[in-house]
């Protein structure tokens, strides 16, 4: 994992733990859990991360990228982010 990567998985699961979770125990949470599936946010929670996306990562998040595959784990929210910054 890229430093880049690190730091956006950092900022993202510390969100999910403090907001979703309401825990600061980092066990509570690995980054390819399914959120859905777990029942950790359903659609409200889905528009709660992309808020908080755009505003962190400075993003602007078209309806059309608003699939439950770019959502469901942290691992895959890495990715999204990293698709719409340019990066790998």
């Amino acid at each position: 994992m890229s430093q880049q990567a690190a730091q956006i998985e950092s900022r993202i699961r510390g969100y999910i733990l403090e907001n979703l979770l309401f825990s600061s125990n980092p066990s509570d949470l690995a980054n390819g859990a399914s959120l859905l599936e777990q029942g950790i946010i359903d659609s409200t929670g889905v528009l709660e991360i992309v808020m908080f996306l755009e505003g962190e990562f400075g993003l602007s998040i078209k309806a059309s990228d608003m699939l439950p595959e770019n959502f469901d784990s942290v691992d895959n929210m890495v990715r999204f982010v990293l698709r719409l910054q340019g990066g790998t």
